[in-house]
């Protein structure tokens, strides 16, 4: 026979697209539309149904950026459509390839009742099952026009992302406004068609693909393109046989569950994202009442308590969705956080919020970690899942690595302190899957582990922006149940997925260490001001905790629970990962920074209340140290009075060649003429810290345009061209009363300034800068470099409870494609018998190189800075932003951890009659990670430590209080084991938490 494929496919393709599809809803009639533009930000619902409306023509523009236009349509439904399905098709100007990037609405009933959303791929609303002919209709339409801002051309630059700056122009046309009959065999004939096209896609030229051409070809010759409703019954007929032939036995199995991934902020604000998850919820429940098989799975704890308080009738129908077991509570975090840049107590609380959401809400805990789209994963994840009573993970955003394919898709993940836990990439590489034909064949295709294991999972609906799963999808998945030549599908829960992977898969790979994502490395970097901010307030809610549980302790203080657990929510949210990575919209991360400053204010007035009840009435000034290391004039979490801090000796400052020297009983700094540090020399042994003939703390500026996705990415070649900013506009030097030495110096580029004050204080190896930048740069990149006379192997990197090693070679491609790294408040290079370390209080990325000049291998560490990338926020980083950073001369992990704790933990001084000691005292091989008072409200102590150097050891733990022995517990505070926490082993990296009940007296 003739080759007649393309014939076959092109004609199928036309008239699907041209014929069948348009005859879905061909018998329709206008509704009578009316509509109400609000001038401002959205109402509640009740208030929208009793707004007045004003009579609206289809095809007229409505909606300005992030406007509210409320349309009431009315309307009756013909006598001649009687036992007809009728629906609602409404077509708001929309671009079908754009679900979740534009307009949307939720439908409501008069009486309130909200029916679902629509959205590009979801036009219809259910108006009646089967209609007796008569039903006056009336239906409201919230609808959000939300501009388009990453277009078919992603990436340009615009305004429209916050309120704001955005224009006050109408973006959309409406097309559609009717009452129509629901043509359901039409609709299943296209489905028919549909799947089977894509299918022949992906076989072979053999018998199963030229069978489903000609039962292609046969259907469409039996169907009469004038006449599609009443022959697509037996067009259908024609393709029932290849329909039916069975899958082989050996078919690749996807476990597919109902999906939206609505990011929780990104190309719209929080107060968006609100109303999307109520579109979509109210949607999900309707598929869900609509069909006797699917199962819909949504994560974060944060977006149901979003619609619980926002649109409780639409929670009271998820609730229902919930218990009839239909509707999956995932992921057991309060969002879909980063990983990388939250500190270890931020995930200890991701998951203690979210399990505790769901269990009071639901009484269910979710058994797996559910994050598709993070910008990689904290190699100290797998011991805080087991930890905090996870059995799997689940993500896919290691596909999109740039370099290298990762090699597993089902196996255990190791952590740093050797934690596994049983993971899952789903082989179709998305999130967002609709059950495609290519999505589904690829799936079965590239499936790494096929010699032993069945299956993997998918993901299934619209996401980023919501809508979720379509009936279309639901219509595919009943196709693909059982078809020859293709994956079987079948919608299942993901902990039955899991359940039968681990019987599978008993001797799983293992992939040991950070899950990097070779890809969105900027995210370490952009929107400076939001991490500054997180770093600050997740410093300042453990400080919180710690003095409010001390308080309460020794006095009858109240420990302030509602108010800390709304504060950690509210940072929680601030972590989802495209807040706190700084890729969100300019509206996004305005909003942050305020909410930053606004927690940081709450906190600190809790810490002030607390101190004043332990320090007493008085006029003495009360030196208090936050951190668990001893810092200048304060013992370890304790206070003493200014009185009994001992003496220092001072710095001494000398000039030297137009710079100063600077020196205490440690250090001897040398500052050169252009406020270059070009020596640090550690006293105590009398090594060189900075390499010879080289120069530290000079700031580096690179061009940085990426190839795409601007605020994310770090291309490598932005290494090609660097300006190093030498040129000093002033250099200054003195010390103050207190013997601390300073050394100013000011710098202008471009059409920035930058102002440094070098720091060295009596007794501290730490070598301090505190910089203000006035950032007016645009696609640039600012680091500052440290060339190092350190031989280092590895970077030591901080990362949650502990530390990971990177290699500062690149032999291989995984070790090169890792040339932007993260780190938390240090990053330290060693040699044997001697360390420099790099500490920090708000900074995230670095990158190393290892350069050797005649044998002599030195390594520099340079700490990333600033960016100003034009997309999504065309106004990144813009203005004055600080830094604070320091070098630590002659240190090892242990110091390097200490010194990074300190610069985060500064002491302060209230006014007092006395000084306190601390509640909690660790020694041994542990460190003090968190002191609070438990969840529950019972009044025990929960204290959590850790072990920061990655070495076994013994630890010991004293309260100093009204409370009885200590047992262990898990991160979520519940029984784990009868430990005597006065004397314990620790292994490497571990995390240890202790609960002490109060004993009343």
């Amino acid at each position: 026979m003739h080759d007649d494929i393309p014939l076959t496919t092109g004609r199928a393709r036309r008239v699907l697209d041209e014929r069948i599809l348009p005859a879905v809803h061909a018998t329709a009639t206008p509704l009578d539309t009316a509509w109400h533009e609000l001038p401002g930000e959205p109402i509640p619902p009740a208030e929208g149904l009793a707004l007045t409306f004003e009579p609206y023509a289809v095809g007229t523009t409505w909606g300005a950026a992030w406007g509210t236009t409320w349309f009431r349509l009315t309307g009756t439904v013909p006598t001649a459509w009687a036992g007809r399905r009728v629906e609602a098709v409404v077509d708001l100007g929309f671009d079908k390839n754009m679900p979740g990037f534009q307009c949307e609405g939720l439908v409501y009933l008069a009486d309130g009742t909200p029916v679902k959303s629509i959205n590009p791929r979801n036009q219809w609303v259910l108006v009646t099952e089967r209609a007796e002919g008569g039903e006056t209709v009336e239906l409201f339409v919230e609808a959000a026009s939300n501009p388009v801002l990453l277009d078919y051309h992603p990436f340009l630059v615009t305004q429209e992302g916050d309120v704001e700056t955005s224009s006050p122009e109408r973006l959309y046309t409406s097309r559609r406004m009717d009452l129509a009959v629901f043509e359901s065999e039409v609709h299943e004939l296209a489905l028919d068609i549909d799947v089977l096209l894509e299918l022949q896609a992906e076989l072979p030229e053999g018998p199963r693909r030229m069978r489903i051409l000609q039962a292609l070809d046969d259907a469409l010759d039996r169907l009469d393109l004038q006449h599609i409703a009443e022959t697509a019954g037996d067009a259908r007929a024609a393709l029932a046989d290849v329909l039916a032939a069975p899958a082989e036995a050996s078919a690749h199995t996807i476990s597919a569950v109902g999906h939206a991934h609505i990011d929780s902020a990104w190309l719209w604000p929080v107060r968006e994202t609100i109303r999307k998850v109520a579109r979509t919820t109210s949607t999900m429940t309707e598929l869900i009442d609509q069909t006797d098989d699917f199962l819909y799975g949504m994560s974060s704890a944060q977006q149901y308590a979003w619609i619980k308080e926002h649109r409780p009738e639409v929670y009271a129908r998820v609730r229902a969705a919930v218990e009839a077991g239909r509707f999956l509570p995932l992921g057991g975090m309060w969002v879909e956080s980063d990983t990388v840049m939250p500190t270890g107590e931020s995930i200890v609380r991701q998951f203690s919020q979210g399990q505790r959401f769901f269990e009071r809400e639901f009484g269910i805990r979710p058994k797996g970690v559910w994050l598709p789209d993070s910008f990689g994963y904290s190699p100290a994840l797998p011991q805080l899942m087991r930890r905090a009573g996870f059995e799997w993970f689940f993500t896919q955003k290691i596909s999109w690595n740039q370099v290298n394919k990762f090699p597993h898709h089902t196996f255990l993940w190791e952590g740093i302190d050797g934690s596994r836990v049983f993971s899952h990439f789903p082989s179709m590489d998305t999130y967002n899957s609709r059950l495609s034909g290519s999505e589904v064949a690829k799936a079965s295709r590239q499936f790494r582990e096929n010699r032993l294991a069945t299956g993997s999972i998918a993901p299934v609906g619209w996401g980023d922006g919501g809508g979720g799963t379509t009936r279309e999808m639901t219509g595919t998945a009943r196709r693909l149940a059982d078809l020859e030549g293709s994956a079987k599908v079948r919608w299942e829960h993901p902990d039955a997925f899991f359940d039968r992977a681990k019987s599978e898969l008993v001797d799983p790979p293992v992939w040991v260490g950070e899950l990097y994502l070779e890809l969105h490395r900027a995210t370490l970097t952009s929107q400076h001001q939001t991490k500054q901010g997180n770093r600050r307030c997740e410093q300042l809610l453990i400080e919180a905790e710690l003095w409010a549980a001390t308080a309460a302790a020794r006095s009858d203080h109240p420990y302030p629970y509602e108010e800390l657990d709304a504060l950690w929510q509210q940072v929680l949210l601030q972590q989802f990962h495209d807040i706190l990575p700084g890729t969100s919209i300019a509206w996004v991360h305005r909003e942050a920074v305020a909410k930053y400053a606004e927690t940081a204010a709450r906190l600190s007035a809790i810490i002030e209340d607390a101190l004043s009840a332990l320090a007493g009435a008085g006029d003495a000034t009360v030196v208090v140290n936050p951190a668990p290391f001893l810092q200048a004039g304060a013992p370890a979490q304790g206070a003493v009075a200014a009185t009994d801090v001992p003496a220092t000796v001072p710095v001494t400052l000398t000039e030297q060649d137009g710079g100063y020297v600077l020196a205490n009983e440690l250090v001897r700094v040398t500052v050169s003429a252009q406020g270059l540090v070009t020596s640090a020399v550690d006293l105590t042994s009398g090594r060189e810290a900075i390499a010879a003939g080289q120069a530290a703390n000079l700031l580096q500026l690179h061009q940085d345009f990426p190839n795409m996705w601007d605020a994310w990415d770090v291309d490598r070649y932005y290494r090609n061209r660097v300006e190093d900013l030498v040129t000093v506009t002033s250099l200054d030097a003195s010390v103050d009363a207190a013997g601390v030495a300073h050394v100013v110096v000011a710098r202008a580029f471009g059409d920035s300034t930058v102002t440094q004050e070098i720091v060295v204080a009596p007794g501290s190896r730490t070598v301090e800068f505190d910089q203000v930048t006035d950032w007016h740069e645009t696609e640039k990149f600012l680091k500052v470099a440290f060339p190092l006379d350190v031989r280092a192997e590895h970077t030591v990197a901080e990362t949650q409870f502990g530390a990971q090693k990177r290699v500062t070679h690149t032999n291989t491609s995984w070790e090169a494609a890792k040339f932007e790294t993260s780190m938390h408040r240090y990053v330290l290079v060693e040699e044997p018998g001697f360390g420099v370390a790099l500490v920090n209080d708000s900074i995230h990325g670095f990158d190393t190189t290892r350069d050797a000049v005649d044998g002599h291998v030195t390594t520099t560490v340079r700490l990333s800075l600033l960016r100003a990338p034009r997309f999504p926020d065309p106004e990144t980083d813009q203005g004055v932003q600080t830094h604070r950073y320091g070098i630590v001369v002659g240190t090892d992990q242990l110091g390097a951890t200490a010194a990074g704790v300190v610069m985060n933990a500064s002491v302060r001084t209230v006014p007092g009659a006395h000084g306190f000691e601390p509640l909690v005292r660790v020694s041994g091989g542990a460190v003090l990670s968190s002191v609070k008072l438990a969840d529950d409200r019972s009044g025990d102590l929960v204290v959590r430590v850790y072990e920061p150097v990655g070495r076994r050891g013994t630890a010991a733990i004293a309260v100093d209080g009204p409370f009885g022995p200590g047992a262990e517990v898990t991160l979520l505070e519940e029984a784990l084991a009868d430990t005597d926490a006065t004397s314990f082993a620790v292994d490497a990296y571990e995390v240890r938490t202790f609960r002490y009940p109060r004993v009343r007296g």
